[in-house]
């Protein structure tokens, strides 16, 4: 069995239902103590809080090795004389430390054995037993086929002969044009042509043409 010496132990006083009725004008006033060992604590007095009082109240207890359950006692607070006794369980820890967490409702007794209402606790244990990681369910089951393994692919010899039609060697492997081939001819240009120039010089022109030659 683990050790439980030094961890800690989390106890919320949650709320009391149906408690014995120690008042007889008034609504009483509850509160609840919670003993582990030698520590001892108490929530606060719920006035006017009658048979079903709230709480909401957590404590912090730090284990002892073979000391697995606590006391807890409820009680109606008087002013004016000794506070009256309602009724008290011993409540063991087991579930708390195997599961980490309990959430219960225990039965109180009054100091006659009798029913004396109900006590709600939640505890909580940080070093509970969790499920092991080898213990988890496998997500692929056991009779699952095997995964299939890819090859390399076949050779070309054995992919089936291409739909598409061959061509020419010399074509380049690809179709004819569907298009006319380009004239390789243009028409003549709708422009007049240029000037024509001579092809001798006049005399004494310093320039080529048939301009005639300057007046000096």
């Amino acid at each position: 069995m683990m050790s439980i010496h030094g961890s800690l132990l989390e106890v919320t006083v949650v709320s009391c239902s149906k408690l014995k009725d120690t008042e007889w004008l008034s609504r009483q006033d509850p509160y609840v103590c919670v003993e582990y060992g030698s520590n001892r604590s108490t929530t606060r007095t719920c006035t006017d809080g009658g048979k079903n009082p709230t709480f909401q109240e957590k404590f912090v207890y730090s284990l002892v090795e073979g000391l697995r359950e606590i006391n807890v006692a409820v009680w109606n607070s008087n002013t004016v004389t000794h506070d009256d006794y309602i009724g008290s369980v011993r409540i063991p820890l087991t579930k708390a430390l195997s599961h980490g967490f309990d959430d219960s409702t225990w039965p109180l007794q009054s100091k006659t054995g009798r029913h004396a209402g109900e006590v709600r606790l939640i505890m909580h244990y940080s070093n509970g037993n969790k499920p092991s990681k080898s213990l988890a369910p496998s997500y692929a089951p056991h009779n699952a086929p095997p995964v299939p393994t890819y090859s390399a692919p076949p050779p070309a010899a054995y992919y089936p002969p291409t739909p598409y039609p061959s061509y020419a060697p010399n074509s380049g492997g690809y179709p004819p044009a569907p298009y006319p081939p380009q004239a390789t001819t243009y028409p003549p240009t709708p422009y007049p042509p240029n000037p024509a120039y001579g092809s001798h010089y006049p005399h004494g022109s310093p320039f080529p043409g048939t301009y005639p030659p300057p007046p000096y």
